[in-house]
């Protein structure tokens, strides 16, 4: 037996089971049914009963998929924060929720239909229904679970849809509270059109990509004026047959461009006479590649000015007005714009300005086609079903071509509409439509009622909090400039509009009496109950079923999800916990919802309430791959949370979350998880080193809090960091600052616990006598570290903490809960805060840094091989010497000797620029080394009875052999 081994078993060493090695993949499904078996969320209720209300409302994600990384970002993002806030005493209800309704699931069934070769407009639509509300509730079963494995803590056993009776009898009272308050009115308006889905489509329903489209320029013959031509340019020649007028800018000049040579390839004729805006006219001559033209002054006046159609001897018999249109401008093109009223919402406008509404042509179907009564191309696509250009458009650049108003053709590469779901191209198409009123003054609300909705909407957004704060004039540009918002859908999955307009004058029908009988019949049967009864079960004996139209276009899902606010906060007899719940505290989605969720949200409440739904936004980026690409199955570069689950374990993708700038798109890849998964391993190992620490402890050891004033200076400057600490953490909480407060703890962990106040305390924990008051106030202090560190932690590494958790000294913290969830942050004693304290120590650690700067060269050289072979004699000046009065150096240095010195110091002494008033010069530890410490000093064999220790140590084992001796 060696001189150490002897005295092994008088030598604290940490012991815990608490493992070294996470294997999170396969302990956290193990926690995971701990938490379902104990009912976690039923439990945090109830323990939670009477605090004061804090509220994250759950922005739905749509239930047609596996979950991917922007739903493992967002749900993780809620799921802290939520626990942040119900750590910090407060009652936080997490409700989950999922979209059902609309296009995403309704476009996934009709995909099987055309997988198997049936025709969804051959189904009935009930049956249709049931299929569309089968696949949703698969899909919300398979989240469901998947967002629990994420260690999201809700409440899944009673989870909102947007199918349910109750949901969706509350989406349609909130229609019926529009319809009746003057804000929903039905009008002819250009509106974004999917033909591949066969339906209007919203602002936050398409997304801009890269398009190449067909570019002509077109020759309209004015009337009276022989040879001459208005010259357009459009880049959608398929809305030429529904071209009604052409706009010119009053303030453009232009100029008659009469035509006198020309090359080979060229389209124009000697002779025609042009009218273009000076400014374009160049271009344009290139384009149509005329050689030479003589320019004059327009002789006529174009706003009395009537064209002919270019085939105006095909069909298109009648007059083109030319139309001053403040929205035209000379940037491209010819500085005319062609007015299709059908296609265009500046087109539309105008001409019913001059025209109205009657004689706007309905030209294209709602697949894509033009109808049968258009001339020359009836029956042609403008779109494929596939939503790839279709002939249409060839066909009518042939005839243009044929009857010589074809002036030239190009392409152009530009940012145009697509729909999100199919990708296809959308077109702007003029239709019956529902449509909620910017504008509208709407009656029976609280707040300002004679504002418009328009109003309303900005005084809220700035009566909101935006996190980040640029958020606030995003969504403010996006109300100020938005239209009359389009809520109608020509499909059959979701809510319907389920109104009554009469016949004759085409009112809606208000009856609270008819109202209420609908949307309690959809309380009982669900919105099926539409198509299930005739009107006349609706309208009752009051009113006859065949003086009213019976409304069966659905109600757009942002208006579902906007309404959430209503039938699921709103519904305390489904959500009692919801009692007294007025506006969310918090909405947290990506940063596209600012045109989505948000915006909606903020629109259906403003209309019905007044007010904003929210007191506070918080948005997040995307994730990208780690090159910083848009992640696509394409491309390979998808990074699935499922595998990230099974590989590395949720708790790293959480910490990855909370440690990333999410206000901003982050990115994810091998060296990020790397980085991560080494950033988790500091912490865990805190918590490793903690509860090995205290092994053993229990109450008895523990040291009052009456005598913590008589601690030593390190343990009370570390309960001033938990002071500090708990005053950032609760700080960063309350300004949304999750980021900042992820990496402060972690650097807690890695910085003033194992790299500082750990390393020094090590020989205390390790070799003191255990009854001694300054190692029973190491423990004390170190159970108090656990106490603060893992209820900090446990909503970002909630496996972890709650794991961590399971290893603690029983009966030692005043919540000994069965699970660290249960748990509040605990209450920090204002006393332990000690700034003068601190200052003095931020000094003392500038002095160990220097000290230890010198001794790293010795450890390269092999002069030393540990620390405590050192004894540093240590520069410094007056002040520096005063401040250190009473410090043992040594153990801050853990050197076995340290000797201070105020002299100048020798010119070869160690130095560090940015720590003034200190040098220290190396030397060697002089007497014995003591076999149980391996610390050299002079006391060294001073026992007689212990020849090879310390007198420190002898102590020790003599304590404990007279232990062992009387157990």
């Amino acid at each position: 037996m060696s001189d150490a081994d002897k005295y092994k078993d008088t030598v604290f060493l940490p012991k815990t089971d608490f493992p070294m090695r996470g294997e999170l993949p396969k302990r956290e499904p193990e926690i995971l049914k701990k938490w379902q078996d104990m009912d976690l969320y039923r439990a945090t209720r109830e323990a939670s009963a009477g605090r004061p209300k804090w509220i994250l409302h759950d922005g739905p994600p749509y239930a047609n998929g596996d979950i991917h990384m922007g739903h493992a970002l967002n749900k993780t993002l809620k799921d802290v924060v939520n626990r942040f806030y119900q750590s910090m005493g407060n009652d936080s209800p997490y409700v989950p929720g999922w979209d059902c309704h609309g296009l995403p699931i309704e476009w996934k069934v009709e995909e099987q239909y055309r997988n198997a070769g049936k025709n969804k407009d051959d189904v009935d639509a009930i049956a249709f229904r049931a299929e569309c509300r089968a696949f949703a509730q698969k899909w919300v079963d398979v989240q469901s679970a998947q967002f629990q494995r994420l260690g999201v803590n809700g409440d899944w056993k009673n989870p909102y849809l947007t199918m349910t009776h109750r949901a969706e009898a509350g989406i349609v009272r909130e229609i019926h509270k529009f319809a009746t308050n003057g804000g929903l009115y039905k009008g002819v308006k250009p509106v974004m059109w999917s033909t591949v889905e066969k339906t209007a489509l919203a602002e936050a329903e398409v997304e801009y990509k890269e398009h190449k489209s067909i570019t002509v320029w077109v020759k309209f013959p004015v009337r009276g004026q022989a040879n001459t031509y208005v010259v357009i340019w459009t880049t959608t020649p398929w809305t030429l047959p529904s071209n009604r007028a052409i706009a010119f800018g009053e303030n453009l000049d232009y100029a008659a461009y009469t035509i006198t040579a020309v090359k080979d390839e060229a389209r124009a004729k000697v002779g025609d006479t042009l009218i273009l805006s000076t400014k374009l006219a160049d271009d344009v001559k290139a384009k149509a590649h005329i050689e030479d033209w003589t320019q004059a002054s327009v002789s006529f006046d174009l706003s009395k000015t009537v064209c002919a159609h270019p085939l105006h001897a095909q069909g298109y018999d009648f007059d083109v007005p030319v139309l001053a249109g403040d929205f035209v401008t000379d940037d491209t093109g010819t500085g005319f714009v062609h007015i299709a009223p059908s296609h265009g919402e500046d087109d539309y406008w105008l001409y019913m300005k001059h025209f109205g509404a009657k004689d706007i042509p309905d030209n294209v179907t709602d697949d894509g086609k033009f109808r049968d009564h258009v001339p020359l191309f009836a029956g042609m696509e403008v779109l494929t079903e596939k939503g790839e250009m279709g002939g249409g458009n060839f066909a009518v650049l042939k005839a243009l071509d044929e009857c010589g108003a074809l002036l030239a053709k190009g392409s152009i590469k530009h940012e145009y509409p697509h729909s999100w779901r199919s990708k296809a191209p959308v077109i702007f198409r003029t239709t019956p439509q529902w449509f909620i009123g910017m504008n509208a003054i709407t009656t029976g609300t609280q707040g300002d009622n004679n504002a418009p909705l328009r109003e309303k909407a900005l005084a809220a957004i700035r009566e909101t909090q935006w996190v980040p704060a640029k958020g606030e004039a995003r969504i403010t540009a996006m109300i100020e400039n938005r239209p009359d918002w389009c809520i109608s859908r020509q499909r059959a999955w979701g809510v319907p509009i389920a109104l009554f307009v009469h016949k004759d004058t085409d009112e809606v029908l208000q009856d609270t009496d008819v109202l209420s009988r609908i949307a309690d019949a959809f309380e009982r049967e669900g919105a099926d109950a539409w198509w299930k009864h005739d009107a006349q079960y609706f309208l009752g004996g009051q009113y006859k079923a065949e003086d009213y139209h019976q409304v069966f276009d659905i109600v757009d899902v942002w208006f579902e999800s906007g309404s959430t606010h209503s039938f699921v906060l709103g519904d305390t007899k489904t959500w009692p916990d919801f009692a007294g719940v007025g506006k969310a505290d918090l909405y947290l989605e990506g940063s596209d919802q600012h045109r989505g969720w948000f915006h909606s949200s903020l629109l259906e409440s403003c209309g019905t309430t007044g007010h904003a739904p929210y007191k506070t936004v918080l948005t997040h980026g995307f994730v990208l791959d780690d090159k910083g690409y848009k992640m696509s199955k394409s491309l390979g570069n998808v990074v699935d949370p499922l595998k990230m689950m099974d590989e590395h374990g949720a708790d790293i993708i959480r910490l990855w979350t909370m440690l990333s700038d999410y206000s901003e798109d982050i990115r994810i890849g091998k060296d990020t998880l790397k980085v991560t998964a080494d950033l988790y391993r500091r912490i865990r190992n805190t918590f490793r080193y903690l509860l090995g620490a205290l092994d053993g402890f229990d109450k008895s050891e523990m040291v009052p809090e009456s005598e913590y004033k008589n601690m030593p200076e390190l343990e009370q400057l570390v309960l001033h960091w938990l002071a500090e600490m708990d005053r950032d953490v609760r700080g960063y909480i309350q300004n949304y600052e999750f980021g900042r407060l992820s990496h402060r703890l972690h650097n807690f962990c890695a910085n003033e616990l194992s790299a500082f106040y750990f390393d020094i305390r090590k020989d205390r924990l390790y070799c003191d006598r255990p009854d001694l008051f300054e190692r029973r106030a190491c423990r004390t202090v170190m159970a108090k570290i656990f106490d603060c560190l893992v209820t900090w932690l446990a909503p970002i590494l909630a496996f972890t903490a709650e794991d961590a958790w399971n290893y603690r000294p029983r009966g030692v913290f005043d919540q000994d809960t069965d699970s660290v969830h249960l748990r509040t942050f605990p209450v920090i004693p204002v006393v332990w805060g000690n700034d003068a304290l601190a200052a003095k120590w931020n000094a003392l650690r500038d002095v160990r840094r220097v000290v230890l700067g010198a001794l790293e060269p010795k450890r390269a050289d092999k002069t030393i091989g540990s620390s405590l072979e050192a004894h540093p004699v240590i520069y410094l000046n007056a002040d520096m010497a005063k401040l250190v009065a009473g410090v043992d150096l040594a153990e801050l240095c853990i050197t076995s000797q340290a000797t201070v010195k105020t002299d100048a110091a020798p010119a070869d002494a160690f130095t560090l620029s940015d720590v003034t008033g200190v040098a220290v010069v190396f030397t060697k530890a002089e007497g014995g080394k003591c076999q149980r410490s391996w610390r050299i000093v002079p006391d060294v064999g001073s026992n007689p009875n212990y020849p090879d220790l310390s007198a420190r140590d002898a102590d020790a084992v003599q304590w404990y052999q007279q232990n062992k001796k009387a157990a």
